[in-house]
């Protein structure tokens, strides 16, 4: 349900040149009526994957909360390394970069990028020139939409976690 009425305010914008995804199940799902709606293919894109969050994959919050690497996860995230993954300056990067790329596979178009709540909260903390090691106090809920505008030399967020309202007056 929060997919389709995701799908049901990006249906309206102007310029929408591509739908693209993360490839795991979950953002897939939340493409799909997006896509269909646009009646456009849902492109996978590897950057804008999940973070990879290595030996504590599957692991229940609940449990990894009680790690003494917790309090640096959420306070000095620029310092963390996930054991076995990857790190959240690396999760930026990824993510900025496909990002980047993919608006210059499209310029002056929009793009629908579906992602996962820490690397849009990263993508966000870069736009706002706001140090890594704030990223978290963003919120990405399910299905909420994030729009950032990048121009040459500059990104700027438009909206951050939006769940109703007329994007096109946002993003026009």
């Amino acid at each position: 349900m929060q997919a389709e009425a995701a799908a049901k305010r990006i249906v309206h914008l102007p310029r929408v040149a591509a739908v693209y995804s993360s490839p795991l199940e979950r953002a897939r799902e939340t493409a799909m009526p997006i896509a269909r709606a646009r009646r456009m293919p849902i492109r996978i894109d590897r950057g804008l994957y999940e973070c990879d969050f290595g030996e504590w994959t599957g692991e229940r919050l609940d449990k990894l909360s009680k790690k003494p690497e917790w309090d640096v996860v959420q306070r000095h995230p620029s310092a963390f390394r996930f054991p076995r993954g990857e790190s959240f300056t690396e999760l930026q990067a990824r993510i900025t970069g496909a990002l980047a790329r993919l608006v210059a596979q499209h310029p002056g178009r929009v793009i629908v990028a579906v992602s996962h709540a820490d690397p849009i909260k990263a993508a966000v903390a870069h736009a706002l020139g706001m140090p890594l090691d704030l990223f978290q106090r963003i919120v990405i809920g399910t299905a909420s939409i994030t729009a950032i505008a990048y121009g040459r030399t500059n990104a700027t967020a438009l909206t951050v976690n939006s769940v109703d309202g007329d994007l096109a007056s946002v993003i026009g």
